[in-house]
């Protein structure tokens, strides 16, 4: 099968990309013409999109948009994350809508920031969407598919959380102050982390593209939610390293601005994986402590 992705470059496309071509598909990689890379040409800003190449393509996977936690709130950084989802989705799902040989699904890229902050609050996908900016970039993102499904093209929300990777994402940057003996938790420590290791977030795309009778969100975490005082317990047992400096909210909000800190580091998400597991998903790392040991090679 063709599969055509955005932000293929990008920590989830790479992985994504190297797992289809493995398996005998063929990616079709759409990029941006000034980037100079090979690839299937579109622009989200100018809304240009060459639909010739993607006649006849079997799938479509969507994972381009700003980084939202790449640098500090202000109000043009979260005008560039709102309008390169909305823009960037709709300018595709509009050109796949026009087709006249339609992919069969298209899988768009989402997030468990959806919920909002929740405290100890058990979330499946039938849970009501949360408040905040995070919350409203998600509502925004997941609504400018709407052009692809009304031409009967299957959907699939992929609502992410935490991807545990060496190769970029949260994990990387917490390594360092970890192995120096200098990790702790962050704030109380009783946030929800709803994490899952990149090798499943990749394993879970690809059973979807082939699950005919899923679309809508679907979220796409381990099954085993921890929280933030977990989570640091156990990365510093994987990395045998002590965790007794924590970090506390004063500070994050002090380094990341209060906005930011409380939607990003101190957000509280118990997140479970309910349409995947029952569409029949089975996880390699279904617990933290395994998913590490394997991301880490320990």
């Amino acid at each position: 099968m063709d599969v055509a992705i955005t932000g293929s470059t990008g920590l989830v496309g790479r992985a994504l990309s190297d797992a289809l071509t493995a398996g005998g598909h063929r990616v079709v990689p759409m990029v941006r013409p000034a980037t100079g890379r090979d690839g299937l040409a579109w622009d989200p800003e100018s809304g240009a999109v060459d639909t010739s190449g993607l006649s006849g393509v079997g799938a479509v996977v969507h994972l381009a948009g700003e980084g939202i936690g790449g640098r500090r709130w202000n109000a043009a950084h979260k005008a560039r994350v709102m309008e390169s989802r909305r823009q960037g989705t709709r300018v595709l799902a509009e050109a796949l809508a026009r087709l006249d040989l339609r992919p069969a699904v298209f899988l768009s890229a989402s997030a468990v920031g959806w919920y909002g902050d929740r405290a100890d609050e058990v979330l499946t996908e039938e849970s009501a969407a949360g408040a905040g900016f995070v919350a409203e970039v998600c509502r925004e993102w997941e609504g400018a598919t709407a052009p692809a499904e009304e031409a009967g093209i299957r959907v699939v929300h992929l609502r992410s959380g935490l991807v545990l990777s060496r190769g970029g994402g949260l994990l990387p940057r917490m390594l360092l102050p970890f192995r120096l003996g200098v990790g702790g938790r962050l704030g109380s420590g009783h946030q929800w982390m709803s994490w899952i290791s990149i090798a499943d977030e990749v394993a879970a795309i690809l059973h979807l593209l082939g699950a005919d009778d899923v679309r809508g969100p679907v979220n796409l975490t381990g099954p085993e939610p921890v929280t933030n005082r977990v989570f640091t317990k156990t990365l510093g047992r994987v990395l045998r390293r002590p965790t007794v400096l924590p970090l506390p909210a004063v500070a994050l909000k002090a380094a990341f601005g209060r906005e930011m800190a409380g939607e990003t580091v101190l957000i509280s998400q118990r997140v479970l994986p309910q349409r995947l597991t029952d569409s029949g998903f089975t996880f390699a790392h279904p617990s933290l402590d395994v998913a590490l040991r394997a991301v880490l090679d320990r």
